[in-house]
């Protein structure tokens, strides 16, 4: 049981610094690069919450205390940025390969913007995860 535990923090830690700061990145480049990195983005997000509900799962056991709502808010938070990633990201990144250069700027933006809200939230996130041992 020790080593399913190790291996399933460590892959959820892994993933979701790829997720968190390429989303960071991708915000702060105003999302230059993010048709290369939308699809393995994702994938990470994917991998964090299915292995964030497999570690939730091993250490929530009754009714939720403080760190539990903390920890809550930050799974909410994840949530979010992954359905924000997913449904403006690929939607719009769609539209970018056969936009004119006029319309690629505008979509580009719109592209930045969804990786900023992303970003803040997943701040939320880090932040929740964080604290949430410390309660």
């Amino acid at each position: 049981m020790q080593t399913i535990l190790i291996v399933t923090v460590s892959l959820h830690v892994l993933v979701g610094v790829f997720w968190a700061g390429s989303t960071f990145a991708l915000s702060r480049t105003g999302a230059a690069g993010v048709e290369q990195l939308a699809i393995p983005q994702l994938g990470a997000a994917v991998v964090a919450v299915l292995t964030g509900a497999v570690l939730w799962r091993f250490f929530q056991n009754g009714p939720l205390g403080t760190s539990g709502k903390i920890l809550a808010v930050g799974i909410a938070c994840a949530l979010l940025a992954g359905g924000v990633q997913a449904v403006l990201g690929l939607r719009t990144i769609r539209r970018l390969g056969r936009a004119e250069p006029a319309e690629a700027g505008r979509l580009r933006g719109r592209l930045a913007i969804a990786q900023r809200v992303a970003a803040a939230l997943l701040t939320v996130t880090v932040i929740s995860m964080a604290a949430a041992r410390y309660v």
